[in-house]
């Protein structure tokens, strides 16, 4: 079995402006590519795990949310920085879009996704990070069995208080930093 890092997109990898499904409103976080980088060097799985609820809500087609993580992906090729897997939930409770309106296991703060990457990769999730900027992607990681959680947060955020269990850090560069012993060459 081998260790993975999961992520959650919007807030962690890119700047969150709300619902980003088109190439034009993504912006990667500074540091975040030369972060995976380390990470991947360090022979870890990488993992995007991804609410995408813009897509129930009709703002953008899962089409779009594809082309846009085809994008990402060959951004960070340049890097050798590229996800190992990407799953999304396109769905929502109160979607607008019919089709997409459903209570989903995979919607996190449920462990879904991180399920079925596990089982997809033969992933140890007791050995395995989660880095999330919400306490739901944090609650589906504890869900699932995942040893370590990573909160991106400020000091005021409320997220903090809901996942007293995760370690904070202002973003992912920072925690990639701090953490070098972890994500040494093998």
């Amino acid at each position: 079995m081998r260790r993975a890092v999961f992520f959650d997109r919007d807030g962690v990898i890119n700047i969150d402006h709300g619902f980003v499904g088109n190439i034009i409103d993504f912006d990667f976080i500074k540091g975040v590519k030369q972060s995976l980088s380390i990470i991947k060097k360090a022979s870890f799985i990488t993992v995007l795990v991804t609410n995408q609820s813009g897509i129930a809500r009709g703002y953008y087609t899962e089409a779009d949310f594809k082309k846009l993580s085809l994008f990402m992906q060959s951004e960070l090729d340049l890097y050798d920085a590229r996800f190992d897997l990407i799953l999304y939930c396109p769905h929502h409770p109160q979607a607008l879009l019919p089709e997409y309106r459903c209570d989903c296991p995979c919607r996190k703060p449920k462990p879904g996704m991180i399920l079925k990457a596990s089982a997809l990769l033969d992933i140890d999730l007791s050995q395995s990070i989660m880095i999330g900027d919400r306490a739901s992607d944090l609650m589906a990681a504890k869900s699932a069995g995942v040893k370590t959680s990573v909160l991106l947060a400020d000091n005021t955020s409320k997220e903090i208080e809901k996942v007293p269990f995760a370690s904070v850090f202002p973003d992912l560069a920072t925690y990639v930093d701090s953490m070098r012993n972890i994500f040494k060459k093998n």
